[in-house]
């Protein structure tokens, strides 16, 4: 029988019982640190948004932060909060100087939230403001206030100093990674050009805004200079490359909108409508578009986002008494990206002949690709290689953890498929197997590539043959054995992601499942339990799985003449229940990224096409020849 409802079961949590039991509502993912958008990136975000905002305002051109592992502090010289209410910013919910737009007109953190989460997700929350000679320190544990230093003078620069260290039985086994902080700070001088920050000592600025972000982040030469648009409140840049589909980057005061939003819509709106009009062709926008890599930046008064971190704007209109944000982009891209093109007549001539390779291309394709879905759609009604999870990323309701969990695992081959198949977990985990080696695809043209029954099967799978936005699966995970075989595959695989999908390497969604090379095991120890209790793939005193050499020659020391060695060459090999440890909350995976200097086409060349001296002479230096002796 159910137990009965009263109002006793009715609670009140306090500002920091609720945001230390529903994190999530605060700050999206927990994570371990280990990925660009976990929660630990968030909380730093969330201090240098108030500095940042104190720069917008016209205080303070430079911010300093230092961050080991574990600990953050932020330095900025800026006004310094009014010392008879740090204990109120920092500690009571709703509270701040946004509120009212005559303040912070185009603020990116508007509802007296963020700070007060990064106080009660940390074990430790120093804040210090600075105002004219004096000063006021408070300090905190888990948002408890533990000292109060009062109003008292002081001999420092104005601004406030926050130093915190997030709160490890909330942020697990957590540290910051140095690389995703820098592409936060890259991202905070491009968008406020002026503005030095210092990182651990070295000076971050910018001198040509969003121009400087597109140079930053473009893998591919630009096939014309990069147009760059500013007016009050905009900024805008624009060009093409040989890369197919669109790249965009876009922002809100500042703030990444890494799902883009109402500017975004607009903008690619009024940018494909007005080269349209400026050719008076009858081009698609697809083609118009294919190849762009654009970034926009507005400022928005009172902007809406669609949740607290901020990364796809909500709002209609550009402030309460300005037009609506369609019209507000739509007018300035018609006026000056027509006028650009008026005045470049060489970009236009380039851009031109770009759109109408798209559209020959297209044109070229459109029979192979209506044949193509149809056999895919056919095949993926039947299709015995994809066994599906319940919860999908592009589901449009849903618990928001389950859908970001969204796992789809290639695999190569039947067996390794059904190790993962037997233990996977069927919320949120897919997998998908390959029939021997797919295609190279590096250098060959679009059609042939459509063409292709494996890559048709795949793209269906992920539902990307129209545009990434409209992917299952947060994390496409390449699963493939640890051996020449599986590394072969997984470089094609790579190869043709890179080419033709780059953003979903761009956007973070691509891994590779790490699995142990060895097994040593207590043989002493686990044989009477073996009986007993079944492997779980995580290590325990008496069996221990290595990644690497090192970790091997580590467990065999500590077994001395007990240590039982097991080389895993397949993943098929693997008993299914000792997998389960592998593909479960702790298993290891590497993000496939992508910079400028990666230099892809070249890597891609080198790699992937066709034999050459430089290749050959390579293998040659660096061949390693295994002693199977040597691990027994």
């Amino acid at each position: 029988m159910p137990s009965n409802y009263s109002g006793d079961d009715i609670k009140t949590l306090d500002w920091k019982e609720h945001i230390r039991l529903r994190p999530g509502m605060y700050i999206g993912k927990l994570g371990d640190g280990s990925q660009n958008d976990d929660g630990v990136y968030v909380l730093l975000k969330e201090v240098l948004d108030n500095s940042i905002d104190e720069y917008m305002m016209g205080f303070g051109k430079q911010i300093n932060i230092q961050v080991t592992d574990t600990e953050v502090n932020v330095r900025d010289f800026g006004r310094g909060i009014p010392l008879d209410k740090v204990v109120d910013v920092s500690s009571k919910m709703n509270t701040g100087a946004k509120y009212d737009s005559k303040a912070f007109k185009k603020s990116v953190g508007l509802n007296g939230v963020g700070i007060k989460a990064v106080n009660a997700l940390s074990t430790y929350f120093y804040i210090k403001s600075v105002r004219d000679g004096q000063c006021r320190i408070i300090e905190y544990t888990r948002g408890e206030m533990t000292y109060d230093s009062g109003v008292t003078e002081c001999d420092e620069a104005n601004g406030t100093a926050v130093r915190f260290v997030p709160d490890n039985s909330i942020f697990r086994d957590y540290s910051y990674h140095e690389e995703y902080i820098v592409q936060l700070v890259k991202n905070y001088t491009f968008l406020n050009t002026g503005l030095s920050i210092y990182f651990n000592g070295k000076r971050y600025f910018s001198r040509n805004g969003l121009l400087d972000l597109l140079k930053e982040n473009l893998t591919n030469e630009p096939l014309y200079p990069i147009i760059h648009l500013k007016g009050d409140d905009i900024e805008a840049v624009i060009t093409h490359t040989k890369q197919f589909g669109e790249e965009y980057y876009s922002f809100v005061n500042g703030q990444h909108t890494t799902q883009g939003g109402t500017h975004l819509t607009a903008f690619r709106e009024s940018v494909s409508r007005t080269i349209k009009e400026y050719y008076g062709k009858n081009f698609e926008y697809s083609d118009i578009r294919g190849g762009m890599v654009a970034a926009i930046s507005i400022k928005v008064e009172e902007p809406v986002f669609e949740s607290q971190t901020k990364t796809k704007l909500g709002s209609r209109d550009m402030g309460p008494e300005g037009p609506t944000v369609a019209k507000f982009i739509g007018d300035f891209i018609k006026k000056e990206l027509d006028n650009y093109l008026h005045i470049d007549l060489t970009t236009a001539d380039i851009l031109l002949k770009k759109v109408q390779e798209n559209e020959k291309e297209r044109k070229a394709m459109a029979g192979v690709t209506k044949a193509v879905r149809e056999k895919a759609k056919k095949a993926a009604i039947h299709n015995k290689k994809l066994l599906d999870c319940r919860t999908h990323l592009n589901d449009v309701k849903g618990d928001e953890d389950k859908k970001n969990a969204s796992t789809i695992f290639i695999t190569e081959g039947d067996s390794a498929a059904g190790s993962i198949t037997k233990i996977r977990n069927v919320d949120t985990q897919a997998v998908f197997s390959l029939r021997g080696k797919p295609l190279n695809t590096y250098g060959m043209p679009l059609v042939d590539v459509y063409k292709n029954d494996e890559f048709a099967l795949l793209r269906a799978a992920l539902n990307i043959e129209d545009s990434i936005d409209d992917l299952r699966y947060n994390n496409v995970v390449i699963a493939t054995d640890a051996d020449v075989d599986g590394m072969h595959i997984r470089l094609l695989l790579l190869t043709y992601f890179l080419q033709f999908f780059p953003d979903l390497v761009k956007k973070g969604h691509v891994y590779v499942l790490q699995t142990p090379l060895f097994r040593v095991r207590n043989k002493a120890t686990t044989r009477r339990s073996a009986a007993k209790k079944k492997n779980t793939g995580i290590t325990t005193d008496d069996v221990y799985y290595c990644y690497n050499d090192e970790e091997r020659i580590t467990a065999i020391k500590k077994f001395g003449t007990n240590a039982e060695i097991t080389r895993f060459k397949g993943l098929g090999e693997i008993d299914p229940e000792e997998f389960r440890g592998f593909i479960g909350p702790d298993m290891r995976l590497d993000r496939v990224s992508l910079r400028k200097e990666d230099a892809v086409s070249e890597l891609l060349e080198f790699y992937m096409g066709k034999n050459t001296p430089e290749r050959q002479n390579f293998i040659i230096d660096n061949l390693v020849i295994e002693d199977d002796s040597e691990i027994s």
